[in-house]
């Protein structure tokens, strides 16, 4: 047989090395496939959806928990600062150094993202924005501290909902099929969808699987700001007020057998008014469903006409002390001239209700602690607490959308 020519030897020798070359990448993209898969448990998706899918390598475990301290006095966090270590971690200083024993970290907020890894898989197509990595462990590591952990949830406020599900979204009355957004261009899920009930009991059942120990439901209600002249719910028939009372009830009968603490935030002004104030919140009708309710009774949300005060900001303990004597009056009281289903007593008129009287510790406000509309001062703050003592209240909570707190209104801790 002749020989072949040195040059094609090379060749054949090139061609050989490229099949072998090819031959061992094949098997290592197939090994990769297989074995890279067992390291990290979960996947999710940032949102939108067309973004790529990234793994994440978090193992979730049994979840710690601690009891409701006897009084809460607590500070809310971003999920974004609760991604973030150094930021994170002065505010628990600051918790450890005063008075503080809790946190209300965000596990939704308005953008309908989730920042933790949900235990639930349907869930996880909605984890994205500022998304804490190790959410369980820093749980765990608040626990380890003796703080109480509440998640915050924006139930009906919720733009990527809206985005995924339009049909679900409140609308524009002169465009029915345009969802309708408020004047931070925020939209809306309509109160009445029922699927979004059963995906709000999902997330808050996920959030006390990896160690919250309460879940504090905010936004729910309906819109409050925007053009309201040009707004349509779809599938909200009957009154505001009773489908936010059907929510409650849905939300306790999901989620107190399972002995998850659950709250509500309402409008300050629910403390004083016996209406819906058109966005669906009576008090009475939240009391029965809820273990703790926060009504927002930040001083600068109030208008001047509020009890002839003028200026709130200039009558913060005012504001504070008037709103939480009449919520302990209303939350104590066995009678009610608000509206409850078969519980009309005596011949009078108006008519009078007969309701439960309930612990004055279910209260357990909101504060504000912001530069919103003038500088809130240390003395304006301690005020505010103040006024809710005063009020023969044991517990309330700090608001600052920006988290930066007036250590200097705080007692130093013993």
């Amino acid at each position: 047989m002749p020989k072949l020519p040195k040059n094609k030897k090379k060749s054949v020798r090139i061609y050989r090395l490229g099949v072998l070359l090819s031959i061992i990448f094949i098997f290592t993209l197939i090994a990769l496939y297989v074995i890279i898969p067992k390291f990290g448990k979960f996947e999710y998706r940032t949102m939108p959806a067309s973004v790529a899918t990234t793994t994440q390598f978090i193992h979730l475990r049994e979840a710690t928990h601690i009891s409701t301290p006897n009084f809460v006095r607590g500070i809310y966090m971003t999920s974004c600062v609760a991604a973030t270590p150094s930021l994170r971690n002065n505010l628990v200083r600051l918790i450890d150094e005063t008075e503080l024993n809790t946190v209300v970290i965000d596990i939704k907020s308005y953008d309908g993202h989730i920042s933790f890894m949900p235990t639930n898989e349907n869930l996880k197509m909605a984890v994205g924005g500022c998304f804490v990595r190790d959410m369980q462990d820093f749980v765990d590591d608040l626990h380890s501290h003796n703080i109480y952990v509440v998640g915050r949830l924006a139930v009906f406020q919720d733009q990527l909902m809206v985005k995924l599900y339009p049909e679900l979204a409140v609308k524009k009355a002169s465009a029915t099929s345009t969802p309708w957004t408020d004047f931070k261009g925020i939209s809306w899920i309509d109160p009445s969808v029922k699927s979004h009930w059963d995906y709000t009991v999902a997330l808050a059942r996920s959030a006390h699987n990896i160690g919250f120990d309460e879940i504090n439901f905010d936004y729910i209600r309906f819109p409050a700001d925007g053009n309201m002249r040009d707004i349509w719910y779809p599938q909200s028939g009957t009154k505001k007020s009773d489908i936010m009372r059907s929510f409650y009830e849905y939300l306790r009968d999901s989620l107190s057998p399972a002995g998850i603490v659950i709250s509500a935030d309402l409008f300050g002004m629910t403390t004083t008014n016996t209406d819906d104030l058109n966005i669906g919140q009576i008090l009475e009708n939240a009391l029965p469903y809820f273990d703790y309710i926060s009504p927002m009774v930040y001083p600068s949300h109030y208008p001047p006409s509020f009890m002839n005060l003028g200026n709130p900001n200039e009558h913060v303990y005012e504001v504070v002390k008037i709103s939480m004597d009449s919520a302990v009056a209303r939350t104590i009281a066995t009678t009610t001239a608000v509206i409850l289903p078969n519980a009309r007593i005596g011949t009078t008129t108006p008519a009078v209700y007969a309701k439960p009287s309930f612990d004055k510790n279910k209260m357990r406000p909101w504060l504000q602690d912001n530069n919103y509309p003038v500088p809130y001062t240390a003395e304006m703050v301690r005020a505010q607490i103040q006024a809710t003592y005063d009020s023969g209240l044991n517990s309330w909570m700090l608001w600052n959308a920006g988290n930066r707190y007036t250590k200097a209104a705080l007692e130093i801790a013993q």
